[in-house]
C-alpha cells in the first residue's frame, strides 16, 4: 500500500486538493447545506478577527499557555493534574486539569478570559452551584483548560480553510500567530509525567488526559495544510510544526488502549499526522508519511494494533464489535473516516480491501429497537445509528457506482431526516468535503423492506453476550433484548433485560449516568439494581467496564440468520449464568407469544440458587416507564403498601440500594399483578401489566429509581426524560430455581382491548421445578398453556399429559376440536390429549399450527409426529416443500401402538411441511 505516496502531493491533501476547487467552488451554487455552512464558520471567524483589527494579539493571548512561567515539564497525580515546573524560551502549552471531565466551574467563554492570564493561584472560575468566582486548584477544572485551546484552534483551522476557499489574506493572518505560538509552545514542552505511576502514564496526550482527545491534531494538521502555501510565501520556518506533529504522533502511539475503541480513535489522528507530512525521506529521524501510514495499517505495537489486525475484533460472523452499541458504532464510524482520509489520496476504493466494515455497519442494524432507536446495554444510550455511518458509505457507494447499494443507505438515511432524527446539515470540514451533495430520493416501502432483511426475529452476537428476539410489526411490534456482561463499556449486570412495547422501550436500562469516575456510575447505573435482574443476597456485584462474564445461550427459537420464520407466534430464549460474587446459579427464559389479536405479551421465568445451600435471598428488580405502580390482587383490587426502611447498605446491601427512593412494600403469598401506568401528552395513557406468581410470604416493594441515562427524546415520551423510574422488586428469602420468579408481562394502551384476560399459574404435583401458566385471551374462548422446566432433561406428568423437555406452549380454542398451534422447543417427548410427538436424535423444536383446515409443520430435526383421530380431522396426507415447491407428498398411518392416531415420519429438519385432513 505504501508506494503509492512516492510521488509528493502539494498541500492542501488532507480534505482536498487545490485541482478540486473549481468543482468545489461550482458546487456551491446549488448545495445549500454546503454554503450554510461556509457561511457559518465565516460569520463565526470574522467575528475575531473584527476583535484583532484592534488588538492583533486578542484570540493569540486567550490560549491557556504557561504565559509567564514557561514551565517546561508536567506534573499528574493519577488522573490529576499536579503542578508544572521547568523553563522553556517562549510560553508553553498548559496541560489539562483532570481526566474527569465532570466539573463544578463554568467554562467560560472566549470573551470572559483574561488575555495572558498566569497566576501561581490557580484558575479563577464562577462556580456553578453559587454562580461566584472562585480561585481553584487546575484539577478541579475538569477538560477546561484543554477545551479552551480546542476552541481556539478550531477557529484558528476554519479560518485556514477559508483563506484556500476565499484567497483573503485577513484569514492567514488570523490564523498564523495563534497557530506558531501553539506550535512552539507544545515543542518545547514535555510529554506528561505520572508521579503516582498509575495507568495514567500509558494513556496521555501530550495536551490532554486520554490520546482519544487529541482532537487538537486534527485543528493543527488542518490549518497546517490549507496555510501550507502562505507560510513558505512569508518564509516561515515550519520545523517545529513538523517536530511537533511528529511528537504527537509518537504519543499516541505509545500510549492509549489498543484493543477496543481507543485505538480507532487514536488512529485517525495519526492519519491526519501521516497525510500532512511528507516522506520519509525528508526527515532525519525516518518519521514521515510512510511511518505514521505503517502504524495505522499495518505495523502493530504495544499502545497501537494496526488495521490489518484491529478488524479482527470484529466477529467475522456477526460483524459486531465488541463493545456496547453507542461504542460499537462509533468505532465503525472511525473505521469508515480512516478509510475514506486513505481513499482520497489512493482513490483505490478502500472499503473493499476492509469488507468486514461494511458488514459491521448494515449488522449494525441488529442493534434497533422496532422504532429505530438502538439497545442501550452497558454504557450505551438509545440513540439512533450514527447517521456519518451511512453518509460516508453513500460517498464510498456513489464514487465507486454501486449505486443499488447507495439507494438502500440512503433510504434509512432519508427515513431519519423524515423522523425529524436527523438534520443534513455539515458541521466541520471533514462532513464538508466528503458528504455528497444531495441525497437520492427513495421510496418509503422500499426502505422498510430493506430493513426487514437486516433484522431478524432473533439475533446473537457472543462477543458482548446479547440476544434479541423481535416479533410483529407497527403498533403491535415487541421485542426483548438479554444481556450478560462481555466485551468492553459493559455492566454488572448478571442477566438483564430491555422490553419494547407500545412503540416505547418500557422495560429500559438505566445507561451510565454521570461520568465513569462519579459515585452515582460506580455505585449504581454500572451495578445489579440499575437493571432488569435478580440479585442475589444484595450482594451480586463484579468488575464493571471490562467485562468477562456472559451468559451462555441454551436454547432459543426460531433460528438465528433468517429474516422471516414460517411460525411467528413465538419467539423464545433460555439462558444460564452463573454470578461470581455469590457463587450463584441463574436461569433466564424469555418468550414472545402473539395472541389472536396480533398483540403480543412476554413470559419471563428467572431460577436462580447459591450453589452453597445456606441462607440465602433472592430480589428481582423490574423498571418501567410511567408515573405510577399499583400493586393489585387477584380481583384487580389495590392491595395497600407500607413505608419501608429497607433495602440499603445499612442492611449489608451494596450501595446502589442507597439510591432507591420512596420505598413501600407489603407481604403477599398470592398471585397479584403490578400496573405501571405512563401518561404522555396528547396521547392514550400505556399500560404495563404485570401477572406475577405467589410464593409464601414474597415480600414485593414498589421503589422509585434514579432516572434512565438511556432514555432521549423518540425512544421515551418526554415526560419520562430525567424522571425517576417506578420499580418492582420481589423478595424470596430462599432459593429461587424449584420456585422461580414467574411473570407474564402485559403491556396494552387505554382505549384498546387488552390482549389478555387472565393469567393462572399452578404447580403440578411432584414437578416443584415445573412452571405451568395458563394465559386466558380477551376473547375468553382462546388460552395458551405454558409448561415450561428448567432443562431438556425434565420431566412433567400431570395426567395424560407428559413432557420430557424444556418448553412447550399449546393453544387451545374452545370452538376447535384440535389446538390451533403446538410449539415445542428442546423437547425429546410430548404426549398431550391424544397428540403424541417423538424426537429421533436429539431435543428438537417443533411447531404444529393449524391455517385453513390444514396443519402447517417446522420442525429442526427427525421427528415422530402422532396426530390424534378427531371428529371432523382425520389426518391424511403429508405434503413436503421446499422453497416454495412440492417435493414429496406422503400418506400417514394408523399408529401401531394406538389406532386412534396417525402416524408421520418427519425424517430430517423441514420448514414447511403441511398435513392434510380428509374431508
Amino acid at each position: 500500500m505504501l508506494n503509492i505516496f512516492a510521488q509528493e502531493r502539494e498541500h492542501p491533501r488532507i480534505y482536498t486538493s487545490d485541482h478540486k476547487k473549481s468543482d468545489f467552488i461550482e458546487s456551491l451554487k446549488k448545495v445549500e447545506w454546503k454554503a450554510k455552512l461556509i457561511e457559518k464558520k465565516k460569520t463565526d471567524v470574522d467575528k475575531y478577527i473584527e476583535l484583532c483589527v484592534e488588538d492583533p494579539e486578542w484570540l493569540l493571548s486567550r490560549l491557556q499557555m504557561n504565559w509567564k512561567t514557561k514551565h517546561s515539564k508536567v506534573f499528574l497525580r493519577g488522573i490529576k493534574f499536579s503542578h508544572s515546573e521547568g523553563e522553556a524560551p517562549v510560553p508553553t502549552v498548559r496541560f489539562s486539569g483532570q481526566r474527569d471531565p465532570a466539573s463544578n466551574y463554568k467554562s467560560p467563554a472566549l470573551e470572559e478570559i483574561e488575555p495572558y492570564f498566569d497566576d501561581e493561584r490557580g484558575l479563577y472560575l464562577e462556580n456553578k452551584k453559587t454562580g461566584k468566582k472562585e480561585w481553584i486548584h487546575p484539577s478541579l477544572s475538569g477538560n477546561i483548560i484543554d477545551a479552551t485551546n480546542k476552541k481556539i484552534m478550531k477557529l484558528v483551522s476554519d479560518a485556514a480553510f477559508l483563506y484556500w476557499f476565499s484567497g483573503e489574506d485577513k484569514y492567514a493572518e488570523f490564523a498564523e500567530s495563534v497557530f506558531f505560538t501553539y506550535i512552539d509552545g507544545m515543542y518545547y514542552r514535555e510529554a506528561p509525567i505520572d508521579l503516582d505511576n498509575t495507568s495514567q502514564q500509558r494513556i496521555s496526550g501530550l495536551s490532554s488526559f486520554e490520546v482519544i482527545h487529541e482532537e487538537m491534531v486534527v485543528y493543527l494538521t488542518t490549518t497546517y495544510d490549507f496555510l501550507y502555501k502562505y507560510f513558505l510565501k512569508k518564509n516561515r520556518n515550519l520545523n517545529n510544526a513538523i517536530a511537533v506533529f511528529q511528537r504527537y504522533g509518537e504519543q499516541i502511539i505509545n500510549n492509549g488502549i489498543p484493543d477496543n475503541n481507543w485505538n480507532l480513535f487514536q488512529a485517525r489522528f495519526i492519519i491526519h499526522i501521516a497525510m500532512v507530512l511528507d516522506d520519509n525521506s525528508n526527515y532525519k529521524n525516518g518519521k514521515g508519511r510512510e511511518y505514521f501510514l505503517k502504524h495505522v495499517f499495518d505495523q502493530s505495537t504495544e499502545r497501537q494494533i494496526a488495521i490489518k489486525e484491529a478488524i479482527l475484533n470484529y466477529d467475522q460472523e456477526t460483524g459486531i464489535w465488541p463493545e456496547s452499541p453507542g461504542y460499537s458504532v462509533h468505532t465503525n464510524k472511525s473505521f469508515l473516516q480512516i478509510l475514506t482520509l486513505l481513499d482520497n489520496y489512493t482513490n483505490n476504493n478502500e472499503l473493499k480491501n476492509y469488507p468486514i466494515i461494511e458488514k459491521a455497519l448494515l449488522s449494525s442494524f441488529q442493534y434497533l429497537f422496532p422504532s429505530g432507536y438502538m439497545v442501550a446495554f452497558g454504557d450505551s444510550r438509545h440513540s439512533i445509528i450514527t447517521p456519518e455511518n451511512f453518509e460516508l458509505l453513500i460517498s464510498n457507494y456513489r464514487k465507486y457506482n454501486q449505486k443499488d447499494k447507495e439507494l438502500i443507505i440512503t433510504g434509512f438515511l432519508n427515513r431519519l431526516i423524515d423522523k425529524g432524527d436527523y438534520q443534513r446539515e455539515g458541521k466541520d470540514l471533514f462532513q464538508l468535503f466528503f458528504y455528497v451533495d444531495s441525497l437520492e430520493q427513495t421510496k418509503s416501502e422500499n426502505v422498510e423492506e430493506s430493513v426487514s432483511k437486516l433484522v431478524w426475529p432473533t439475533f446473537y452476537a457472543p462477543n458482548v453476550s446479547l440476544f434479541i428476539q423481535r416479533m410483529g410489526a407497527g403498533d403491535d411490534a415487541i421485542m426483548v433484548s438479554t444481556v450478560g456482561s462481555f466485551g468492553n463499556h459493559s455492566h454488572v449486570n448478571g442477566i438483564t433485560i430491555e422490553l419494547f412495547a407500545n412503540n416505547y422501550v418500557l422495560g429500559p436500562d438505566m445507561s451510565k449516568g454521570g461520568s465513569y469516575w462519579s459515585p452515582t456510575y460506580r455505585e449504581y447505573y454500572s451495578q445489579f439494581p440499575a437493571h432488569n435482574t435478580v440479585v442475589v443476597d444484595g450482594q451480586s456485584t463484579y468488575n464493571r467496564m471490562r467485562g468477562y462474564n456472559p451468559f451462555t445461550l441454551d436454547n432459543y427459537f426460531p433460528e438465528i440468520g433468517e429474516s422471516t420464520t414460517s411460525f411467528d407466534n413465538v419467539t423464545f430464549s433460555k439462558v444460564s449464568f452463573v454470578e461470581p460474587q455469590t457463587l450463584s446459579d441463574q436461569q433466564r427464559l424469555t418468550a414472545q407469544i402473539k395472541t389472536e389479536s396480533g398483540k403480543g405479551y412476554i413470559l419471563d421465568i428467572f431460577r436462580s440458587k447459591k450453589k452453597n445451600p445456606t441462607s440465602q435471598k433472592h430480589e428481582y428488580f423490574y423498571h418501567n416507564l410511567g408515573q405510577s405502580l399499583e400493586i393489585l390482587d387477584s380481583n384487580d383490587n389495590l392491595i395497600s403498601l407500607n413505608p419501608s426502611n429497607e433495602l440499603g447498605s445499612i442492611h449489608g446491601d451494596i450501595p446502589a440500594y442507597d439510591y432507591l427512593t420512596e420505598k413501600e412494600s407489603v407481604i403477599s403469598n398470592d398471585n397479584i399483578k403490578a400496573l405501571f401506568k405512563l401518561k404522555s401528552k396528547d396521547a392514550a395513557d400505556i399500560f404495563m401489566k404485570m401477572w406475577i406468581k405467589g410464593s409464601e410470604n414474597q415480600k414485593i416493594f414498589s421503589v422509585k429509581s434514579p432516572k434512565s441515562d438511556a432514555l432521549i427524546k423518540g425512544s421515551a415520551p418526554l415526560e419520562m426524560l430525567g424522571e425517576k423510574i417506578p420499580t418492582i422488586i420481589l423478595r424470596r428469602n430462599e432459593e429461587a430455581w424449584n420456585n422461580p420468579f414467574a411473570v407474564v408481562f402485559n403491556p396494552y394502551i387505554d382505549g384498546l382491548k387488552n390482549p389478555i384476560k387472565n393469567v393462572k399459574f399452578s404447580d403440578i404435583p411432584l414437578n416443584y421445578e415445573t412452571q405451568k401458566i395458563k394465559i386466558l385471551h380477551q376473547d375468553s374462548i382462546t388460552k395458551d398453556i405454558i409448561i415450561a422446566n428448567s432443562s431438556v432433561n425434565d420431566v412433567t406428568t400431570e395426567n395424560s399429559f407428559f413432557q420430557k423437555g424444556l418448553l412447550s406452549i399449546v393453544r387451545l380454542s374452545d370452538t376447535l376440536m384440535i389446538p390451533k398451534f403446538i410449539f415445542l422447543a428442546g423437547v425429546y417427548k410430548f404426549e398431550y390429549d391424544g397428540w403424541q410427538i417423538l424426537s429421533k436424535n436429539k431435543s428438537v423444536s417443533v411447531s404444529i399450527e393449524l391455517i385453513n383446515g390444514d396443519l402447517h409443520i417446522q420442525n429442526d430435526k427427525p421427528i415422530v409426529l402422532k396426530v390424534p383421530i378427531k371428529e371432523g380431522f382425520v389426518a391424511d396426507n403429508l405434503k413436503i416443500y421446499e422453497n416454495g415447491k412440492l417435493v414429496s407428498k406422503n400418506k400417514g398411518f394408523i399408529s401401531r401402538s394406538n389406532s386412534e392416531q396417525i402416524e408421520f415420519l418427519l425424517g430430517k429438519q423441514y420448514n414447511n411441511a403441511v398435513i392434510e385432513f380428509s374431508k
